[in-house]
Protein backbone atom coordinates (compact mmCIF):
# COMPACT_ATOMS: atom_id res chain seq x y z
CA UNK A 1 0.00 0.00 0.00
CA UNK A 2 1.35 3.10 -0.58
CA UNK A 3 2.56 5.78 1.88
CA UNK A 4 -0.06 8.92 1.57
CA UNK A 5 -1.15 11.82 3.68
CA UNK A 6 -4.38 13.05 4.48
CA UNK A 7 -6.45 15.62 2.33
CA UNK A 8 -7.38 17.99 5.12
CA UNK A 9 -10.62 18.83 2.62
CA UNK A 10 -11.97 15.50 2.13
CA UNK A 11 -10.29 13.39 4.65
CA UNK A 12 -9.53 10.60 1.81
CA UNK A 13 -6.01 9.68 1.94
CA UNK A 14 -3.76 11.43 -0.97
CA UNK A 15 -1.23 9.31 -2.67
CA UNK A 16 2.87 10.67 -1.92
CA UNK A 17 3.52 8.29 -5.32
CA UNK A 18 5.19 10.01 -8.25
CA UNK A 19 4.78 7.67 -11.04
CA UNK A 20 1.11 6.91 -11.72
CA UNK A 21 -0.49 6.81 -14.70
CA UNK A 22 -2.82 9.86 -13.94
CA UNK A 23 0.40 11.47 -13.20
CA UNK A 24 2.07 10.19 -16.88
CA UNK A 25 -1.05 11.01 -18.91
CA UNK A 26 -1.02 14.74 -16.91
CA UNK A 27 2.83 14.82 -17.77
CA UNK A 28 1.99 14.17 -21.37
CA UNK A 29 -0.44 17.11 -21.56
CA UNK A 30 2.08 19.28 -20.00
CA UNK A 31 4.97 18.08 -23.16
CA UNK A 32 2.12 18.56 -25.30
CA UNK A 33 1.62 22.45 -24.72
CA UNK A 34 5.20 23.74 -26.94
CA UNK A 35 4.05 20.97 -29.38
CA UNK A 36 0.91 22.78 -30.09
CA UNK A 37 2.47 26.07 -29.96
CA UNK A 38 4.27 24.81 -32.97
CA UNK A 39 1.99 23.64 -34.68
CA UNK A 40 -0.11 27.04 -34.21
CA UNK A 41 3.15 29.04 -35.34
CA UNK A 42 3.36 26.77 -38.30
CA UNK A 43 -0.09 26.83 -39.57
CA UNK A 44 -0.71 23.10 -38.72
CA UNK A 45 -3.87 24.05 -37.06
CA UNK A 46 -5.53 21.06 -38.19
CA UNK A 47 -3.30 18.69 -36.32
CA UNK A 48 -3.02 21.35 -33.35
CA UNK A 49 -7.19 20.38 -33.11
CA UNK A 50 -6.45 16.90 -33.12
CA UNK A 51 -4.01 17.35 -30.22
CA UNK A 52 -6.10 19.45 -27.74
CA UNK A 53 -8.75 16.74 -28.39
CA UNK A 54 -6.17 14.11 -27.12
CA UNK A 55 -5.27 16.52 -24.43
CA UNK A 56 -9.04 16.74 -23.42
CA UNK A 57 -9.35 12.88 -23.54
CA UNK A 58 -6.49 12.80 -20.99
CA UNK A 59 -7.66 14.88 -18.90
CA UNK A 60 -11.02 13.28 -18.36
CA UNK A 61 -9.19 9.59 -18.28
CA UNK A 62 -6.54 10.88 -15.73
CA UNK A 63 -9.35 12.44 -13.51
CA UNK A 64 -11.37 8.93 -13.74
CA UNK A 65 -8.55 7.02 -13.05
CA UNK A 66 -7.52 9.14 -10.01
CA UNK A 67 -10.69 8.93 -8.54
CA UNK A 68 -11.04 5.28 -8.80
CA UNK A 69 -7.28 4.66 -8.17
CA UNK A 70 -6.92 7.70 -5.50
CA UNK A 71 -5.78 10.93 -5.59
CA UNK A 72 -1.79 11.87 -5.43
CA UNK A 73 0.10 14.35 -4.18
CA UNK A 74 1.50 15.65 -7.44
CA UNK A 75 -1.33 15.22 -9.75
CA UNK A 76 -3.37 17.97 -7.58
CA UNK A 77 -0.75 20.36 -7.80
CA UNK A 78 0.17 19.10 -12.31
CA UNK A 79 -3.71 18.36 -13.07
CA UNK A 80 -4.56 22.17 -12.82
CA UNK A 81 -1.02 23.57 -13.98
CA UNK A 82 -1.46 21.15 -16.99
CA UNK A 83 -4.04 22.78 -17.91
CA UNK A 84 -3.66 26.37 -17.47
CA UNK A 85 -0.48 25.84 -19.23
CA UNK A 86 -2.51 24.75 -22.69
CA UNK A 87 -5.41 27.36 -22.26
CA UNK A 88 -2.83 29.93 -21.42
CA UNK A 89 -0.44 28.82 -24.63
CA UNK A 90 -3.51 28.79 -26.94
CA UNK A 91 -4.75 31.83 -26.00
CA UNK A 92 -1.56 33.43 -26.54
CA UNK A 93 -0.40 32.01 -29.32
CA UNK A 94 -3.75 32.05 -31.47
CA UNK A 95 -4.24 35.87 -30.76
CA UNK A 96 -0.45 36.19 -31.84
CA UNK A 97 -1.46 34.51 -35.04
CA UNK A 98 -4.78 36.76 -35.61
CA UNK A 99 -7.31 33.56 -35.03
CA UNK A 100 -8.30 35.39 -31.37
CA UNK A 101 -8.94 38.96 -30.03
CA UNK A 102 -5.73 39.73 -28.69
CA UNK A 103 -7.85 41.85 -25.96
CA UNK A 104 -9.33 38.74 -24.92
CA UNK A 105 -5.81 37.01 -24.65
CA UNK A 106 -4.58 39.53 -22.54
CA UNK A 107 -8.29 39.66 -20.21
CA UNK A 108 -7.37 35.86 -19.79
CA UNK A 109 -3.89 35.85 -18.95
CA UNK A 110 -4.21 38.90 -16.63
CA UNK A 111 -7.44 37.48 -14.66
CA UNK A 112 -4.82 33.93 -14.04
CA UNK A 113 -1.60 36.35 -13.25
CA UNK A 114 -4.19 38.08 -10.75
CA UNK A 115 -5.33 35.00 -9.16
CA UNK A 116 -2.35 33.75 -8.63
CA UNK A 117 -0.76 36.56 -7.28
CA UNK A 118 -3.78 37.33 -4.86
CA UNK A 119 -2.85 33.50 -3.55
CA UNK A 120 0.46 34.37 -3.41
CA UNK A 121 0.31 37.49 -1.84
CA UNK A 122 -2.14 36.09 1.00
CA UNK A 123 0.31 33.20 1.84
CA UNK A 124 3.04 35.86 2.58
CA UNK A 125 0.83 37.84 4.75
CA UNK A 126 0.20 34.68 6.95
CA UNK A 127 -3.73 34.35 5.46
CA UNK A 128 -5.31 30.88 5.34
CA UNK A 129 -5.67 30.26 1.62
CA UNK A 130 -8.07 27.34 0.59
CA UNK A 131 -7.96 26.61 -3.36
CA UNK A 132 -11.94 26.01 -4.46
CA UNK A 133 -12.71 26.19 -7.36
CA UNK A 134 -15.83 28.73 -8.01
CA UNK A 135 -18.65 27.27 -10.40
CA UNK A 136 -18.28 30.80 -12.42
CA UNK A 137 -14.59 29.75 -12.56
CA UNK A 138 -15.80 26.40 -14.17
CA UNK A 139 -17.96 27.74 -16.93
CA UNK A 140 -15.46 30.09 -17.88
CA UNK A 141 -13.13 26.96 -18.11
CA UNK A 142 -15.35 25.32 -20.71
CA UNK A 143 -16.40 28.08 -22.21
CA UNK A 144 -12.13 28.47 -22.47
CA UNK A 145 -12.15 25.08 -23.88
CA UNK A 146 -14.80 25.93 -26.72
CA UNK A 147 -13.53 28.70 -27.95
CA UNK A 148 -9.92 27.27 -28.45
CA UNK A 149 -11.30 24.11 -30.01
CA UNK A 150 -13.41 26.64 -32.17
CA UNK A 151 -10.69 28.79 -33.41
CA UNK A 152 -8.37 25.34 -34.12
CA UNK A 153 -11.05 23.72 -36.05
CA UNK A 154 -11.92 26.79 -37.83
CA UNK A 155 -8.45 27.47 -39.08
CA UNK A 156 -7.52 23.73 -39.53
CA UNK A 157 -10.33 22.36 -40.75
CA UNK A 158 -12.17 25.18 -42.88
CA UNK A 159 -15.58 25.24 -40.64
CA UNK A 160 -17.10 27.72 -39.65
CA UNK A 161 -20.21 27.54 -37.34
CA UNK A 162 -22.35 30.93 -37.38
CA UNK A 163 -22.15 32.97 -34.52
CA UNK A 164 -20.41 30.36 -32.09
CA UNK A 165 -17.05 31.44 -32.31
CA UNK A 166 -18.53 35.48 -31.94
CA UNK A 167 -21.06 34.11 -28.88
CA UNK A 168 -18.00 32.08 -26.95
CA UNK A 169 -15.70 35.16 -27.05
CA UNK A 170 -18.50 37.16 -25.62
CA UNK A 171 -19.17 34.35 -22.76
CA UNK A 172 -15.32 33.58 -22.66
CA UNK A 173 -15.06 37.64 -21.59
CA UNK A 174 -18.45 37.61 -19.46
CA UNK A 175 -16.93 34.63 -17.56
CA UNK A 176 -13.51 36.02 -17.30
CA UNK A 177 -14.65 39.33 -15.58
CA UNK A 178 -17.07 38.26 -13.36
CA UNK A 179 -15.39 35.07 -11.84
CA UNK A 180 -12.30 37.91 -11.64
CA UNK A 181 -13.90 39.99 -9.71
CA UNK A 182 -15.13 37.07 -7.30
CA UNK A 183 -12.13 36.00 -6.67
CA UNK A 184 -11.14 39.37 -5.82
CA UNK A 185 -14.13 39.76 -3.36
CA UNK A 186 -13.05 36.31 -2.01
CA UNK A 187 -9.68 37.40 -1.39
CA UNK A 188 -10.13 40.21 0.34
CA UNK A 189 -12.62 38.68 2.72
CA UNK A 190 -9.27 36.63 3.95
CA UNK A 191 -7.38 39.53 4.82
Amino acid sequence: MPDGMSNPRSGAMVSTDVVTVPNILTFGRICAVPVAIWLVLRGECGIATILFALAGLTDALDGWLARRQGVSALGTLLDPLADKLLLTSMFITLAAVGRLPLWLAIMVVFRDIMIIGGIGLLRLIGSPVVIRPLIISKLNTVAQIGLVGVALAEAGFAVHPPYIRTALIGLVALTTLISGGAYVMRGTKLV
